[in-house]
């Protein structure tokens, strides 16, 4: 389909259809056999990510296209073989508390008003079922903001462990548990992938919150169709998984402002978060390859780097 008719077609049906529900966890055999697949897709996934560093090496980033010049100046990586850009996403586990698709809106820059380091996400979406990039996927993306608070959920004290805050609430933990305060949207958008396979999305650096690393949610969306208001009302969820960053590269970011001012709970690293040890199953590593913008110094703005291993 074609955006410009989905926005259409959206509005027609959006009374009567409904976002999908939780996804059953693939179990560890089919996880294997992805990442299995996954190997066999090694010169498929190099090819993207020789398509990508080319563009990005010659292209108009994002902030360009706000008409503001960003000059990359450095050679991004380029790996002949799937290294630590390519992860395997498994279905709904680790969709977390705060999705809300009502607050997902198709658009390139989900930052809003939020402060932080610049980010600049290049996500490619490659089958590997077939080895072949997937063009017109829709890619749905969101995280906290600097000081760990979620739009949507930001009436919630982002120190306050999960299961302790939903027994404040008096409600339990299950696959339809409501927990959203509000409409807001920042820091949460969704763009389709173009004919290679990419897609690219305007943000700012996560923060944390109580328990958890920092992270980026991701789902991937086939059969999409897109309400009036720009959130998706139909589609098919093949894949939801999170994206990390390295450890080195997160302490350096949190000691600047506004993130040096979350003092009230320590962070949570990779190494003890639940999350990222499952996310790294079969030795992949869902750890986004960061550049930064001017070549040098990534507080002043990076473009991170991750290729997504899905089974349609």
């Amino acid at each position: 389909m074609h955006f410009s008719s989905l926005i259409l077609l959206g509005a027609a049906v959006s009374a009567i259809l409904a976002h999908p529900g939780h996804h059953e966890a693939l179990n560890y055999n089919e996880i294997t056999r992805r990442a299995g697949l996954s190997k066999r897709c090694e010169p498929a996934a190099a090819a993207m990510n020789k398509k990508r560093w080319i563009k990005h090496n010659e292209r108009r980033s994002l902030a360009a296209r706000s008409n503001t010049t960003v000059v990359i100046t450095t050679e991004a990586p380029y790996y002949e073989v799937l290294q630590n850009d390519t992860a395997v996403l498994t279905p709904e586990v680790t969709a977390g508390p705060y999705v809300w698709p009502r607050s997902q809106t198709l658009r390139q820059d989900m930052s809003e008003d939020q402060l932080g380091v610049p980010l600049y996400l290049d996500i490619g979406v490659l089958n590997v079922d077939t080895c072949e990039p997937m063009e017109n996927v829709l890619v749905d993306l969101w995280h906290c903001n600097s000081t760990g608070s979620y739009s949507s959920f930001d009436a919630y004290d982002p120190n306050t462990p999960f299961e302790e805050l939903v027994a404040s609430l008096n409600k339990t933990i299950g696959p339809d548990l409501d927990l959203h305060t509000g409409d807001s949207t920042w820091l949460r958008g969704m763009w389709p992938t173009d004919s290679n396979g990419m897609m690219e999305m305007k943000t700012v650096f996560p923060g944390f919150y109580v328990e958890r690393t920092i992270h980026i949610h991701a789902q991937v969306h086939t059969n999409w169709v897109i309400g009036s208001n720009g959130t998706v009302v139909s589609d098919n969820t093949i894949s939801t998984g999170q994206m990390f960053f390295a450890e080195d590269l997160s302490e350096q970011i949190m000691a600047l402002e506004p993130y040096s001012t979350h003092t009230e709970i320590n962070r949570t690293t990779n190494a003890v978060d639940s999350i990222f040890a499952g996310e790294t199953v079969n030795g992949w590593d869902p750890t986004m390859v960061v550049v930064p913008l001017d070549g040098s110094d990534v507080t002043k703005g990076m473009v991170a780097y991750l290729t997504l291993g899905v089974s349609a």
